[in-house]
């Protein structure tokens, strides 16, 4: 991000907008909803409020402090006792807040930034400064590098010790230099913080730590950061993924939805995964609370055994996420599988990936804390009293607030031919619905507008675009896996990619008969054979879970179709395989079930001017007596009892009440007006 234009017109607040924004859309300085910013306008502290991201922070972020408040609270007397002093604090800071009926809570750290002399204040996590701050010889290297110009402060418990700790730096500071403000303060395990009177002066400040930490680092020859590297089976890293994300999605199941869990094989990672000392390292503790919070204290190793069947996968995953929580009383967040790489877990995507960024900047910061001569972790105890502090789990449980709890919440879904028309607006609803959606198509970048579409109405990760051919077994076990990798599995294959050609049976060519088929007849075998793989591993995690493949059929599947025999045939198979799928993959709790429409004549299948079904059935002569496209419409409107075309939202009945009975299998259900009755 660019750094942004200030005008004149521009307030305290609208520059603190901006200057929170530059920063925190920079993953090296802020990640997640890490770090904060204030500025300060005479008597009052403008600070950011619990619950906000400084990438996309609005100015209604920002809680409104009385600085005489925090003052006060400086120099109260507060328990002794950790758990009673920090509530006492957190009641005191509550209590200087300007207007309480918005139920904003401010940053644990306001006193902290009414403290610093500038009146702006930026707090970030900056990977290059944690290098240092998590460096055993890292008070040292500070102050030989930065000299007089900065402050360190050593591990102290944040909130009122930090603030008190700080208020006696900044005073022994004075003293010292004569300055009342310096140019930075560096904390141990914990970051960096820069102010100004204006946001230039603040980058001013903050360039001139990272310039001259980095040009440091720099001058010390690089090396394996942790030991030597083992080389990798080129073949056996695809097949464990497409077993362990899925398994761990599973067993780390706390309801009956299943996990998110999406890989990082990145550079960065292999190297301590794959490294002789990764584990050990690992196995010192977090570095900072931002760290504890958002991945939890310890990642999980786990090693991969080339050709291991599933079952014994999955049953080694539970034994060792038994063992883990037994040990830390957390289930992982991060497991690092040597040869593989780093799974990380969430509630959705967007959870997920946040604990793949701190974690990965983790391992960042211990490679260059390595570099610089050891890595510091977090005392014990500090870390205990982070991982069960208040001020903490109220940060995550705001983080995991507001999230949607519709017909599909919690669940992952494929459609198939999603880059337009009936496919697409089955996405577009799932997602509406709460879930995470990938929309498969020949048309790639159909599909991946479509799904960029969703994702910014509903958010990071909640959709994702994929190229596939159906009818070619290569192109949906690659499909597959790219979802595997991104969300460790899904839930609910939707099998929605079809074609018609219509056409007599004296006419039609062999090689239109053959694409009809091969699309809407092997294609659905295709997707069923691959996506039941995984569907089957998750199904070993956690026994009592069910999964979902539904066939978007036709009611041309349940009745045959004059002049449309090979499209009519393909799909009267579907519902046979439907049946036979259905038996045979119970065992694996996947449910097998057909929906079959009535015609859907708003879409492109129907409607497009071109290629339409209205288009081919005047000029196939079906209708008898159509001079014009609305004849062939009335004509088909009026086969239905209902009097109408079927619509998405009728489809989308039926797609929940098949993924919500449990005790369901086989079935072609009608969607049709009434057009086609069961007897």
């Amino acid at each position: 991000m660019d750094w942004p234009t200030f005008s004149s017109s521009d307030s305290p607040i609208d520059q603190l907008v901006k200057l929170s924004r530059y920063y925190g859309s920079d993953p090296e300085m802020v990640i997640a909803g890490g770090g904060n910013t204030s500025v300060k306008i005479d008597d009052r502290l403008f600070v950011k409020g619990s619950g906000f991201a400084l990438a996309n922070i609005p100015a209604e972020g920002f809680v409104e402090l009385d600085r005489l408040k925090l003052q006060k609270l400086l120099d109260s007397q507060l328990s002794t006792d950790r758990s009673t002093r920090e509530e006492e604090f957190k009641t005191q800071v509550m209590a200087s807040r300007l207007c309480p009926e918005k139920g904003q809570r401010p940053s644990v750290e306001a006193v902290l930034h009414h403290l610093m002399p500038g009146q702006f204040v930026v707090h970030s996590h900056a990977t290059i400064v944690n290098m240092f701050t998590c460096c055993a010889h890292g008070e040292q290297l500070v102050h030989e590098i930065l000299g007089r110009g900065a402050i360190w402060i050593a591990d102290v418990d944040p909130g009122f010790m930090l603030a008190q700790t700080l208020s006696e730096a900044l005073k022994a500071y004075h003293a010292k230099t004569g300055h009342t403000c310096p140019r930075a303060i560096l904390m141990q395990n914990h970051g960096l913080v820069a102010c100004g009177n204006t946001p230039e002066q603040v980058m001013s400040e903050t360039d001139w730590v990272l310039t001259r930490l980095k040009a440091h680092l720099e001058s010390i020859p690089a090396a394996d950061p942790f030991g030597s590297v083992s080389p990798r089976d080129p073949a056996e890293p695809r097949r464990q993924i497409n077993i362990i994300a899925p398994a761990l999605r599973g067993l780390l199941a706390t309801d009956e939805t299943l996990k998110v869990v999406t890989l990082d094989d990145s550079p960065t990672v292999l190297q301590l995964v794959d490294a002789q000392e990764g584990s050990a390292v690992t196995a010192g503790g977090p570095l900072s609370p931002d760290q504890i919070v958002y991945t939890k204290s310890f990642p999980m190793w786990f090693d991969a055994r080339a050709g291991e069947e599933p079952r014994a996968t999955v049953k080694r995953l539970k034994a060792a996420i038994t063992k883990h929580v037994a040990e830390t009383r957390f289930p992982p967040l991060v497991a690092l599988v040597k040869g593989v790489g780093m799974f990380t877990v969430g509630d959705d995507l967007a959870a997920a990936d946040t604990v793949r960024l701190v974690y990965t900047d983790a391992i960042k910061v211990m490679a260059g804390a390595r570099r610089l001569g050891g890595v510091r972790y977090l005392r014990p105890d500090f870390r205990e009293f982070i991982e069960n502090w208040e001020v903490e789990n109220y940060r995550r449980a705001v983080a995991a607030a507001g999230k949607s709890r519709g017909r599909t919440a919690g669940r992952i879904g494929i459609v198939t031919g999603a880059a337009q028309g009936f496919g697409l607006e089955i996405s577009q609803q799932f997602a509406d619905q709460g879930g995470h959606i990938i929309l498969t198509d020949m048309n790639a970048d159909g599909a991946r507008n479509a799904a960029a579409g969703i994702v910014e109405k509903h958010g990071i990760g909640r959709s994702a675009g994929l190229a596939v051919n159906v009818t070619d077994g290569t192109s949906v076990d690659e499909m597959i896996h790219q979802v595997v990798r991104t969300y460790g599995g899904f839930d609910v294959l939707i099998s929605n990619a079809g074609v018609l050609k219509a056409g007599s049976v004296k006419t039609l060519s062999e090689k239109d008969f053959d694409f009809v088929t091969s699309v809407n007849y092997k294609g659905f075998f295709v997707c069923t054979q691959k996506a039941s793989q995984i569907l089957a591993i998750q199904r070993l995690a956690k026994s009592d879970y069910w999964s979902d493949i539904i066939q978007i059929n036709s009611k041309s599947g349940l009745r045959g179709s004059n002049k449309n025999g090979a499209y009519a045939g393909g799909k009267f198979g579907g519902i046979g395989l439907v049946e036979s799928f259905a038996l045979e993959l119970v065992e694996d709790g996947i449910k097998v079930n057909a929906i079959c429409p009535g015609n859907f004549y708003d879409g492109p299948l129907w409607s497009d001017p071109k290629n339409g079904l209205f288009v081919q059935y005047l000029s196939t002569g079906k209708v008898p007596g159509a001079k014009t496209i609305e004849d062939v419409r009335k004509f088909y409107e009026a086969q239905a009892p209902i009097r109408r075309g079927c619509t998405t939202p009728d489809v989308m009945k039926a797609v929940y009440y098949l993924i919500d009975q449990q005790y369901e299998t086989g079935q072609a259900l009608p969607v049709t007006g009434g057009q086609v009755m069961l007897k």
